[in-house]
């Protein structure tokens, strides 16, 4: 099977060695500190090969986030703001562009950024199942629950975590950037959903309800772009264009299926236009197809064109039509419409939403006891001016993914697609 998600890389970190001498005052203390640092060397190391096992991932998060709540929320009755949230200084780039990197000693933000790698890493996750040769129905569900888990986790980030940042969050094609987070939820929530619909073609539901389904995906691709629409073009560029590829196939499909729809109720000429349509539309998503590959940027590349379900569309497309017009000389006898007929169609099966994501609980090694043995200095409750850095390269922050190789041979099964 060929390439058919768009990914984007993991975020870049620098070491964060949690060696704060004088803070910590005791065996619990240490213990807290020594532990930050081992978890978070073991999560960031499991990040890197998407082939990893979700329960180990789940595992590795849960532990370290789960101590990393400890220097994050108020400890202690009365508290306003943690203590110890400004005594750590992180460094993170972001997922869209290497550079600049940014710095803040804010334990929130180390929060939010560790959260979006842990995000990225099911959607790359769910495209490695996704790469195999021929995954069964169990591999299935799981690339959707993955889907679903990344999209609630970056709904997580936007909705809570960005908030409540100490620094305002930098706009411009920054990991904080609404716009982004918007567009990482909807590729996600609309990946899932390309799999509820690949699933009602392959077991053949009503074709209203397939193309209803369509649109609703095309939709969210939609939607999607539209929230990158106004970011700086040389680092979302190629994002777009999958996001315009994937539109605009969608809506083919959408036509074609309403074309049959219209068919089976006796409206010919609609159903002729419907299809004229979705020609156009298949070709303009082949067009963007090749704008896709000649498009500088990030991500892993997708080859949408390659992939059966993608080629398949377009033979259905064909006989659908000519099968209309057919029936139309013989029998029906007439006339085509001038305009398209309108998807006014709503889904009322198998739309997806992203799974609300759940914070772990706060690790038992915390304590209000064990907070108050933590003697951070008079410096470490100033505000933080930590400022973004240059653009010059830092070794420390190199990231080595491993690949997710795909299968090139078309799934055995009458939808074209590999997961449905």
């Amino acid at each position: 099977m060929a390439y058919w998600f768009h990914r984007n890389p993991l975020k870049a970190t620098g070491p964060v060695n949690y060696e704060l001498h004088g803070v910590s005052t005791n065996d619990a203390t240490r213990k807290i500190f020594s532990d930050l640092r081992m978890t978070r060397t073991k999560l960031l190391d499991l990040l890197t090969d998407p082939e990893n096992s979700k329960d180990v991932v789940e595992k590795a998060e849960a532990e370290y986030l789960g101590l990393l709540q400890g220097l994050c929320i108020p400890m202690e009755p009365n508290e306003t703001e943690n203590k110890l949230r400004k005594l750590v200084k992180f460094v993170w780039r972001n997922s869209l562009h290497g550079v600049p990197t940014v710095e803040r000693s804010d334990t929130v933000f180390e929060y939010f950024s560790m959260l979006l790698n842990v995000a990225l890493w099911y959607s790359k996750h769910a495209a490695k199942i996704a790469a195999k040769e021929d995954p069964d129905m169990e591999e299935a569900k799981e690339i959707h629950k993955c889907l679903r888990i990344a999209a609630g986790i970056f709904q997580f980030c936007k909705d809570d975590l960005r908030v409540k940042l100490l620094d305002p969050p930098t706009e411009g094609s920054q990991d904080t950037d609404t716009r982004v987070l918007e567009a990482y939820i909807h590729q996600c929530t609309a990946e899932a959903q390309e799999i509820t619909l690949a699933r009602a073609i392959e077991l053949k539901h009503n074709v209203s309800l397939v193309s209803a389904l369509a649109f609703e995906t095309a939709q969210l691709y939609q939607k999607g772009d539209d929230a990158l629409a106004s970011l700086d073009q040389k680092d979302i560029g190629k994002w777009r264009k999958y996001f315009q590829l994937k539109h605009k196939f969608y809506l083919a499909c959408a036509h074609s299926y309403n074309g049959e729809n219209l068919l089976n109720q006796d409206k010919c000429g609609e159903a002729i236009r419907g299809l004229r349509e979705s020609v156009d539309l298949y070709s303009k998503a082949e067009q963007l197809c090749k704008d896709y590959a000649a498009t500088k940027g990030v991500g892993a590349v997708a080859k949408p064109q390659n992939h059966l379900f993608f080629r398949k569309l377009g033979t259905i497309i064909k006989r659908t039509l000519d099968k209309c017009e057919r029936e139309n000389g013989l029998i029906y006898h007439q006339k085509v419409a001038p305009d398209a007929p309108s998807l006014e169609l709503k889904a009322t099966y198998g739309l997806v939403s992203p799974e609300e994501y759940k914070p772990p609980a706060l690790n038992q090694l915390w304590s209000v006891e064990v907070y108050k043995r933590f003697s951070p200095p008079p410096s470490a409750q100033k505000p933080s001016n930590d400022k973004a850095k240059g653009t010059e390269e830092n070794p420390l922050l190199a990231v080595k993914e491993k690949e997710i190789k795909m299968s090139e041979k078309d799934p055995k099964n009458n939808s074209g697609c590999v997961v449905s």
